[in-house]
């Protein structure tokens, strides 16, 4: 039974980032998914030390609010003139530091650790369940990360249209009426929520893994979004099947393997692609040399 409760968190919290990660890559904002994944961790203290609890919809709260808040302050930096490499890094580390002394000022008083934090600990989540009406219901991981993923679900598939056009060409899509700015923070909002709903299981620093490297993998097998979503929700899927796998033979953290097993999965996207493979271009060119 624990494996199956392993397995469907890994599976979860997979197949919400490699969704939003699609967007992220098309956009070429995958460092901002990096800065909101370190920006959290504020939100996440804050709401801790207002609430006096651990309760995830304070945290998702918080976390939510301040990976808003990173967005906005990365514009109003580009907006004053530096690029957007410079104005990430300034901001991610600058909130994440501020995170880092909030836990470290308060470690003696408060149950939350910055190891749970940047690394989480997945082998854990059937021990901390839900109970409802006396009853318990299973992992609370699995019931947050079910709610984050449905609603990722719900929202991009009732604004799957106005989503695809902002990320292939925000221009028409403002020429069109459509509101890219709403939508854009709405997509960085359901990143914010993916990141702090993530954190105990998989780890903020780990949960860019999850959002880039399935999502990269599929870009490189497609042309085509809905293609793409589903490419990168399937490698998500196998890279926590075989990363659970592989952590249990080799003994080692389940969620380094599982972003292992993604990263072995995209080298292969990078060699075999029909399109982009390094293989078949080079067996196109040694044909062309005939």
């Amino acid at each position: 039974m624990a494996t199956f409760w392993i397995i469907l968190t890994a599976i979860l919290v997979s197949s919400a980032c490699a969704i939003l990660g699609c967007f992220l890559i098309l956009r070429r904002m995958a460092l901002v998914g990096d800065a909101i994944s370190h920006a959290v961790l504020p939100g996440i203290a804050i709401a801790f030390l207002w609430s006096g609890s651990r309760d995830s919809l304070w945290m998702l709260l918080g976390a939510t609010v301040f990976g808003l808040l990173t967005v906005f302050f990365i514009q109003t930096l580009q907006a004053g003139g530096l690029s957007s490499d410079a104005s990430i890094g300034i901001v991610f580390t600058a909130l994440f530091a501020v995170g880092v002394i909030l836990i470290s000022l308060n470690a003696q008083h408060i149950d939350l650790d910055l190891d749970c934090v940047l690394f989480g600990e997945i082998a854990y989540v059937q021990w901390d369940t839900l109970t409802l009406w006396g009853m318990d219901v299973g992992p609370r991981a699995v019931w947050m990360l079910g709610i984050t993923l449905l609603v990722i679900l719900v929202v991009v598939g009732l604004f799957y249209k106005q989503f695809k056009l902002c990320a292939f060409d925000p221009a028409l899509a403002a020429a069109c009426g459509i509101p890219v700015v709403l939508f854009h923070y709405a997509l960085m909002g359901l990143v914010s929520m993916t990141s702090v709903a993530s954190f105990e299981s998989v780890g903020s620093i780990l949960v860019v893994g999850m959002l880039i490297v399935p999502a990269a993998a599929a870009y490189l097998l497609t042309d085509q979004l809905g293609k793409m979503i589903l490419y990168a929700v399937l490698i998500g899927a196998a890279s926590s099947v075989g990363g659970y796998l592989m952590a249990y033979a080799m003994d080692a953290s389940i969620a380094g393997c599982m972003v292992a097993v993604a990263g072995i999965l995209f080298v292969l996207a990078l060699l075999l692609s029909p399109k982009h493979g390094i293989v078949l271009r080079y067996v196109r060119r040694k044909y062309a040399a005939r």
